[in-house]
């Protein structure tokens, strides 16, 4: 894979990026309390940073909300490709009202829905927030499900480069005769490894693979010893799983409820506003199929269904990539002593190390 882990670094340098703070800068809505944050123990420092993983819909935010609440000085960091996007709220599932009394977010809302929001962008942004909580003598849990950030910060990825002028060259070749299908038989003569691991469908993968090939002059899959490495990290690994019937109940009420809130309502204000939505924002789960419904393309039964599917594939997804890293320790979203396992595990695997554990 097109990621190469950089040795050494025993924390995450200082870099440059919107991050959300006590003060809120996107409004009252990210204002948040300190309140009940006292200086932190030795032994909480010492029991060093977490990152909570799982499928969409194992409780992943609650039960990292909880925790925050047991254990002083804990400050989340969202690990969510959209959710940094500002009024894309409903069908993100992002944090409630509820959820933030009391608990320090960063990475929520960082960025308009008219720009575009990249890896390299989310890793910056994140190692600035994560240096920000050490210096208050703080420790991070970073909780979400989209599985490249979740690597870029806790394996210290060393991201390719961009080439914009090649990645619009590239997008405007997609919207041409031929399309995608044009553009993966292209990667597949330029780099078959990295064809061989990204969907012919997946627009975004394919143009970025295509972009560091033909910019840099190197296979998008030759950057490094790849994803498949799992070294040791400072941060305790943690991850909830659930049945697949009792996801796919979860998945199906989000949805409902979702729904239920507005959704459809607030997909028709972001298209309508006058700055409109990203490709990345436009491509988003739930958004794209409303999206197609809004203006007219499906009905909203359709767009249900296709939200439903895509939702249930997504949770595969991720269930397969979080599983491959040895180094997760998992536990049953469903058992009633989830809080209390969750202190348990986060104890032992810092007092363990990094290594493999299933």
């Amino acid at each position: 894979m097109p990621y190469r882990v950089v040795p050494g670094r025993s924390r995450p340098t200082a870099a440059t990026g919107n991050v959300i703070s006590s003060a809120g800068e996107c409004g009252d809505k990210d204002q948040v309390s300190r309140s009940r944050l006292a200086h932190s123990t030795r032994r909480d420092r010492a029991a060093g940073h977490v990152s909570l993983v799982g499928a969409t819909a194992t409780g992943k935010t609650a039960a990292a909300v909880r925790y925050a609440r047991r254990h002083a000085a804990v400050e989340l960091v969202s690990v969510d490709a959209i959710a940094v996007y500002r009024g894309l709220d409903i069908g993100t599932a992002k944090p409630t009202s509820a959820e933030r009394l009391g608990v320090t977010w960063h990475l929520v809302d960082v960025c308009e829905p008219d720009e575009e929001f990249s890896v390299a962008r989310f890793q910056s942004a994140a190692r600035a927030a994560i240096g920000g909580i050490e210096d208050r003598g703080h420790r991070a849990v970073l909780v979400g499900g989209t599985g490249l950030y979740h690597r870029a910060l806790v394996d210290e990825l060393d991201l390719p480069g961009r080439y914009p002028e090649v990645a619009s060259a590239l997008e405007r070749e997609v919207d041409g005769p031929g399309g995608l299908a044009g553009l993966y038989e292209r990667l597949r003569d330029l780099d078959p490894i990295a064809a061989a691991r990204i969907e012919p469908t997946n627009r975004r993968r394919l143009v970025r693979a295509l972009e560091v090939v033909i910019g840099s002059g190197r296979p998008f899959s030759a950057s490094g010893p790849g994803l498949e490495h799992y070294h040791p990290t400072r941060f305790s690994l943690i991850g909830l799983t659930l049945a697949r019937r009792e996801l796919d109940r979860r998945i199906g009420e989000r949805l409902e409820a979702q729904l239920a809130a507005g959704f459809v309502e607030e997909v028709a204000t972001l298209v309508a506003a006058e700055r409109g939505l990203s490709r990345t924002a436009r491509q988003a789960l739930g958004y794209r199929e409303l999206i197609d419904h809004v203006e007219g393309r499906t009905t909203l039964d359709a767009a249900r269904a296709e939200i439903l599917r895509r939702t249930r594939v997504l949770a595969r997804r991720q269930e397969s990539w979080f599983r491959r890293d040895p180094r997760i320790v998992w536990l049953d979203a469903a058992r009633r002593d989830l809080d209390d396992a969750l202190d348990e595990a986060v104890g032992a695997a810092g007092r363990g190390g990094t290594s493999a554990r299933n």
